[in-house]
């Protein structure tokens, strides 16, 4: 490198782009070929509530403020100091903010922003949101199967797929599950880059990445970026075999813009302005070090024995260096260059706003996307084979011992109240595995939100796939089989009709109490309250269950709690169907209820009667009505949980980023 007065010179890939690409105007939501963003004055601000309910104070936050730019074919980087100012610009021109906070114009090719430009960009988030339970090149199947439309020929698919997994030197470990963070963070890309986007953003692709990893995937976007793709992505403090492949430098902090052209002229830019560069120096510190206020410089010059006055000093020097170096950019030939070019492209647009960025459109019909949720939630399942697996074994051991016991306990004058209990226990069952019931929707809610924003599939298509998939092998299935092990040991014999009427009640009784938990999970963060709630309304259920059998009649001042006693109607509904017509007093057996001690029931109808069950048919199946009706009402409530969850996501987003912002100051 030159010396201090001899600026370094950083080779960058020549590209012609005189020409500003266009956007396809038959498919007015399909972005085609080269795209250039630009944005026009934007800001951004947020409303932050703070203090106790009914006392909360509410103030607005800027924390971007007018800044405007031009994002070429190309690499775009925007770096800056650890403020959350390039992750904010990142994700506000990739329209994953809310856009209420938003103020200016953001363009692609001169005309504004599509309604459902989220799904017609690539986004790789910080955080992966791959699914590690499934190999790596059906995560890029499941991506390519929702993103490409139907009418491209699985041929086409899977050409493309193996391209980019080769591209990114998948290849080799295309059937090898993401573990490592490395495989998750390219197969995250190799997931955007299927989809053929114009133009992709990421979130610091590189963060928590080795050297060699970090060169490959900036080699990736480099390649791709030379077949005319807008590759935009913020990192930090990258080294200079990393910097030297940008072609657009942004530096960004306090929510303002310090430098933002080629990233060539980057150096040249400082140096002319007096700052002195040390040539063993990495342009990129360099750039963050003038940023910071001198940091470097103040550790250099002072004492060790005054590390509070260091930081003092540098917190009081923050906030002018800022000042500064934002004007001296505005005053800069840069910038007037950078405004003559956003004026003709302003120019271009047309007289109406954007619109509202909340629009999300698919690509693929409903059915299909149906279709590939539950595929993938079956391969998820099997990649929990040891979990579903205990599941299993401790399920027919708790059926083999709750049989063995209630056959030895059979006798003829017990034997309505044993039949009456193994029916409660059933009950018992259905309620204690549908407790877990409540995570469903919460352990993928990043990942729903991430795929749903980006087009993947549409909300009901999720709600509906999850449901099928999740609740029916997991739920039904561990009920019967539970149901056929106990009946079998415990020696009970009914009819064909009874029997399969009796699965039927099952099956609604574990749907509808499974439908309690994901009602109270769904749109949070984190289950533990809402499963202790659900869990203190079904143990006080329970045992108004099972005090109605040994009163014999609902207890008085406590009636109207069967009306929202979930147990209470699948309960009733079994001892409807094993009791009716049964009779426990057979000729043959007459010595043995003469002998008994207290008075032996020996109808299934007169028991029925004591426990003031109606015998009529509709005494049946107004609790399978009953039960149909509270499951469809709590998945409505949680289907409109999930619609709502996106808006509430985005402003518990901001506000989490704002909080961690604050604690660092």
């Amino acid at each position: 490198m030159s010396s201090n007065n001899d600026p370094v010179a950083i080779p960058m890939i020549e590209r012609n782009l005189n020409d500003l690409p266009g956007m396809d105007t038959s498919g007015p939501k399909t972005l085609t070929g080269e795209a250039v963003l630009s944005f026009h004055n934007i800001s951004y601000r947020e409303t932050v509530q703070s203090g106790f309910p009914f006392r909360k104070k509410t103030w607005v936050i800027e924390r971007l403020s007018n800044i405007s730019g031009i994002m070429k074919p190309g690499l775009n980087a925007i770096m800056g100091p650890q403020d959350g100012s390039r992750s904010l610009l990142l994700d506000v021109l990739a329209a994953r903010k809310d856009p209420r906070g938003l103020s200016g114009d953001i363009l692609i090719n001169g005309k504004p922003r599509p309604a459902n430009f989220q799904c017609t960009s690539g986004y790789v988030p910080q955080n992966d949101m791959v699914m590690r339970t499934v190999t790596v090149r059906e995560n890029v199947e499941f991506s390519a199967a929702l993103r490409i439309p139907t009418y491209v020929t699985r041929h086409e698919k899977r050409n493309r797929i193996s391209e980019v997994l080769e591209l990114l030197h998948l290849d080799g470990e295309s059937n090898v599950k993401p573990r490592s963070k490395e495989l998750r963070k390219r197969t995250s890309i190799a997931m955007e880059l299927v989809a053929e986007h114009p133009i992709l953003f990421l979130d610091d692709p590189t963060m928590d990445l080795d050297l060699r990893t970090t060169t490959d995937v900036i080699s990736v976007l480099r390649r791709m970026s030379m077949r005319g793709r807008t590759i935009i992505f913020s990192i930090n403090q990258p080294p200079y075999s990393i910097f030297r492949f940008f072609d657009s430098l942004t530096l960004v902090a306090s929510g303002k813009v310090m430098f933002h052209g080629p990233a060539q002229e980057a150096l040249e830019y400082f140096t002319s302005a007096g700052y002195n560069y040390d040539s063993h120096n990495n342009p990129a510190d360099f750039f963050l070090d003038i940023i910071n206020g001198g940091f470097s410089a103040i550790l250099d010059t002072e004492e060790d024995g005054h590390e509070d006055d260091k930081y003092k000093e540098l917190s009081g020097r923050q906030h002018q260096v800022t000042e500064n170096l934002s004007n001296m950019y505005t005053q800069s030939s840069l910038y007037s260059e950078m405004r003559t070019q956003l004026v003709s492209l302003l120019e271009e647009q047309n007289a109406e706003r954007s619109p509202a960025l909340e629009d999300v459109t698919c690509v693929t019909p409903f059915w299909h996307q149906l279709w590939w949720i539950i595929c993938r939630s079956f391969n998820n399942i099997q990649g929990f084979s040891w979990d579903t697996a205990i599941q299993a074994f401790f399920t027919i051991v708790l059926a083999v011992v709750l049989g063995t016991i209630l056959c030895t306990l059979r006798n003829t004058c017990t034997e309505v109240q044993n039949r009456a209990g193994l029916l409660f226990s059933l009950t018992v069952f259905q309620v204690i595995t549908s407790i877990s019931a409540g995570e469903l929707f919460v352990i993928d809610t990043d990942r729903f939100l991430h795929e749903h924003t980006s087009g993947y599939y549409s909300v009901s298509s999720y709600f509906l796939g999850k449901l099928l998939a999740e609740l029916v092998p997991r739920r039904l299935l561990p009920s019967i089989t539970f149901t056929v092990i106990v009946f079998f040991i415990a020696g009970i014999i009914t009819d064909a009709k009874g029997f399969f009427t009796m699965l039927f009640t099952i099956m609604m009784l574990a749907y509808s109490t499974s439908s309690l938990p994901l009602c109270m999970g769904a749109g949070e963060n984190a289950t533990a309250v809402s499963t202790l709630l659900v869990t203190i309304y079904f143990v006080f259920m329970l045992v108004f269950s099972g005090l109605e059998i040994y009163s014999g009649s609902l207890i008085p001042g406590l009636s109207l709690i069967q009306y929202v006693n979930i147990p209470h109607y699948g309960f009733t509904a079994l001892l409807h169907n094993e009791f009716l017509g049964q009779n426990f007093c057979p000729e043959h057996k007459t010595a043995e209820v003469s002998s008994c001690q207290n008075y032996v029931i020996c109808t299934g109808e007169e028991f029925l009667m004591i426990l003031g069950i109606d015998l009529s048919p509709w005494g049946f199946w107004q609790n399978h009505v009953a039960l149909a009706c509270i499951m469809i009402i709590l998945l409505s409530i949680t289907y409109v949980r999930l619609l709502a969850q996106k808006k509430v996501e985005v402003l518990k987003s901001g506000w989490r980023k704002f909080q961690q912002l604050f604690k660092e100051m």
